[in-house]
């Protein structure tokens, strides 16, 4: 999930961060295999993009070479497991049981371990819900609203929509006391409505925290690396081009406008500020409030410098990023060389230094630098007015949101400061 380990002001579950020797790996172990076809899925063509002619399926060696490997490599007092896909619940109870085992077996005394999954639910049963419960995984469920908006996109490999699953798994986590987190991808139909996916996330979902995730799909991303497109043929800002939809669009027709998502972030903001301040935890206001304190961000997207999020495939071989699986950006496999000697190489830095090296000079001048560090590189696909590339996407839109919520966040600044939780009167 998007949540990093880093102090915040609103979230006490989060843990903080230290001096230490840490990193995060995305583990995908059945690869890009899923049960669903989510029309904005950026990773089920890596099944071709991969082009592996084995099984989907991690190994045991591979398995117990991660988690050994993991646990080896850092030196912090709790280790976080991440399991994704694809669907990783299709390999089954059994699977996880294992790892399980493997976790203890290997974790170094005194040191706790934890397990996040990434989920769309529709395989969850009441059997899932013991075993999460039991075993303390945070879960991360995917759903972007209501019905008629979830439907839209995310739909079984059958055509039949997934909604009526999803929410009954949410419940059954609600039964097992198993904590959640709500997935939202914001793309260009449910970010026209922000306030009808906030509120019934909030109200009928009622996750622990709301993570809010823009879709932004570049039309190349099947065969074309992040940061290896041609420069002079990436569209303006402010251009057609620059929005989807349009003739020459540079993204999908479902990614979120960047003026949309400006918009959602305000109109949510603005109902979360009035009402919710304290008592419903949202990744992107989290985070804001943290870094109008001076503290790091919380969403690597935010981060000066990334680099120590990597991602594991099935097949052992580790990437540079959860959204950078591409061979360009292959770092090695894990049984041949240990990933934390991987994340920490040289060529890894290069790559987690250059998301500030390869800033354009209108993000370095821009008043909002400290809270965007120009998001994520991987959505750095339009150029700046005057022809500069590297800019992002959404710049537009986030500069709106920046703006619009600066005397807000001060405010719940101050109130915290003088010991409050930052709720208006």
């Amino acid at each position: 999930m998007e949540t990093e380990n880093a102090t915040s002001p609103l979230s006490p579950w989060l843990a903080p961060v230290g001096a230490h020797r840490a990193y995060h790996a995305m583990v995908k172990p059945v690869g890009p295999i899923c049960n669903l076809d989510c029309t904005y899925c950026y990773y089920l063509h890596k099944e071709e993009l991969l082009g592996s002619t084995k099984k989907f399926r991690i190994s045991d060696e591979i398995l117990e070479t991660h988690i050994r490997q993991y646990i080896e490599g850092q030196d912090r007092s709790e280790v976080v497991f991440s399991w994704q896909g694809g669907e990783p619940t299709l390999l089954g109870l059994e699977f996880f049981r294992k790892v399980v085992e493997l976790e203890q077996k290997y974790k170094k005394p005194n040191q706790r371990i934890e397990n996040d999954l990434q989920t769309n639910g529709t395989l969850l049963t009441d059997e899932w819900g013991a075993f999460l419960k039991k075993n303390s995984f945070l879960v991360g469920l995917s759903i972007d609203g209501p019905k008629e908006l979830h439907d839209r996109y995310r739909i079984a490999k059958d055509g039949k929509p997934t909604f009526d699953k999803v929410f009954a798994a949410a419940q059954m986590l609600h039964r097992h006391g198993v904590p959640f987190n709500a997935l939202c991808v914001v793309n260009r139909v449910n970010a026209k409505r922000p306030l009808d996916v906030y509120r019934f996330l909030k109200n009928e979902i009622r996750p622990r925290e709301v993570q809010f995730i823009p879709c932004v799909e570049p039309k190349d991303f099947n065969h074309t690396a992040p940061q290896k497109w041609d420069p002079a043929g990436l569209p303006v800002q402010d251009s057609p081009a620059a929005h989807p939809g349009n003739p020459g669009s540079v993204v999908t027709d479902w990614s979120v406008d960047p003026d949309d998502w400006g918009y959602f972030l305000c109109k949510v903001w603005d109902d979360w500020y009035r009402r919710d301040v304290g008592k419903v935890f949202v990744n992107h206001f989290e985070t804001a409030v943290a870094q109008w304190k001076g503290m790091d961000s919380q969403l690597c997207v935010y981060h000066e410098f990334c680099g120590k999020g990597v991602a594991l495939e099935h097949d052992g071989n580790l990437y540079s990023c959860d959204h950078y699986v591409y061979p360009e950006y292959k770092l090695g496999n894990i049984l041949e060389t240990s990933s934390s000697r991987m994340v920490f190489s040289d060529e890894q830095q290069k790559f987690g230094l250059n998301k500030f090296h390869s800033l354009p000079r209108q993000c370095k001048e821009c008043d909002f630098l400290f809270a965007c560090n120009g998001e994520c590189p991987k959505n750095r696909v339009i150029r700046t007015r005057d022809g500069e590339p590297g800019l992002n996407y959404l710049c537009s839109g986030l500069q709106k949101y920046w703006r619009h919520i600066d005397k807000d966040v001060k405010d719940i600044c101050r109130r915290l400061a003088q010991g409050g939780w930052g709720r208006p009167d």
